[in-house]
């Protein structure tokens, strides 16, 4: 990094040197041409800077310049370097001019071309008021293009939702749930349900003692102990008839007559019918096997 920093700097001080160069090259000839269209000593040794001097300007414009500003900026350039050109080449015809021997001088000795010569020599000042302004103006009131910002941010949430099926896996066997009894010395046991995750196994916990609990009227329950399993409330209950296999198996020809066979799956028949896993594979299997078998037939 340093050494391609250091190689830009001499770069940049290189291209100083030769415009510096070619400057005082440029800037005895528009001297002597000024002279000879009537400036003074002072306005002589100015007007070198006028023609070249904007040039500089208009190549600094069209480096911050964007669009038809820069357009613009890169004419004006272009305008004064061929003027600058014409009126050197013009120096070097005319060898009354080398030696300023006189105040006053001829261009060309064409009239209409002398004349041309002396309004392009006299108007470069008016116009480096003018153009010189105008570029200002343009490179203040400036704004550059804005940088797309791009995310840096290596963590973009990438996550693509798979939802696959149950019943469609290798093995279609729900996990098995552990659960985590402690049996209270009352005919009713108390389970909680742990996460299914394998789990370390818990030292039991001698049960505290329980205030006695008041009496309600309720339902006369059996005094048999029951195992800790999850009771399903009456009202969450399913209210639809229970269907036979012959039903079931009905129903799911029915339901799948015009699915292709790679839509025929265990969670496919499961939503369709409202069905249990278990029989939603069982119909998968059945119907899988009767369309083998009408192809077999056919072919």
């Amino acid at each position: 990094m340093s050494l391609h920093r250091k190689g830009r700097a001499a770069l940049v001080l290189a291209l100083v040197a030769v415009v510096a160069m070619a400057f005082r090259v440029s800037w005895n000839a528009l001297r002597d041409i000024a002279g000879a269209v009537g400036a003074d000593d002072t306005a002589a040794m100015l007007y070198p800077f006028v023609v070249d001097g904007l040039m500089a300007l208009a190549l600094i414009a069209t480096l911050v310049l964007t669009g038809d500003a820069r357009r613009f900026a890169l004419r004006v350039l272009g305008a004064y370097t061929i003027a600058s050109l014409v009126l050197n080449y013009v120096h070097g015809l005319v060898p009354e001019l080398h030696g300023r021997t006189v105040d006053w001088g001829r261009l060309a000795d064409w009239d209409p071309a002398n004349w041309a010569l002396v309004l392009l020599a006299t108007s470069l000042p008016v116009g480096s008021i003018y153009f010189g302004s105008d570029l200002v103006a343009k490179v203040l009131h400036h704004r550059p293009d804005p940088i797309p910002t791009v995310s840096t941010n290596a963590e973009e949430s990438t996550e693509t939702e798979m939802k696959r099926s149950m019943a469609d896996l290798p093995v279609s066997t729900p996990a098995p749930i552990t659960p985590n009894v402690t049996v209270l010395p009352r005919p009713m046991a108390v389970g909680f349900l742990k996460s299914t995750l394998p789990a370390k196994p818990l030292p039991s916990i001698a049960p505290a003692p329980a205030a006695p609990i008041e009496r309600r009227a309720v339902a006369a329950e059996s005094t048999r102990p029951r195992r800790a399993t999850g009771r399903v409330p009456a009202v969450a209950k399913s209210t639809r008839p229970k269907r036979t296999p012959e039903q079931l198996l009905a129903e799911a020809r029915k339901a799948t007559a015009d699915w292709p066979d790679a839509k025929v799956t265990g969670e496919g028949i499961r939503r369709a019918l409202h069905t249990s896993p278990a029989n939603a594979r069982a119909l998968r299997d059945t119907l899988l096997a009767e369309r083998a078998r009408t192809v077999e037939v056919g072919g």
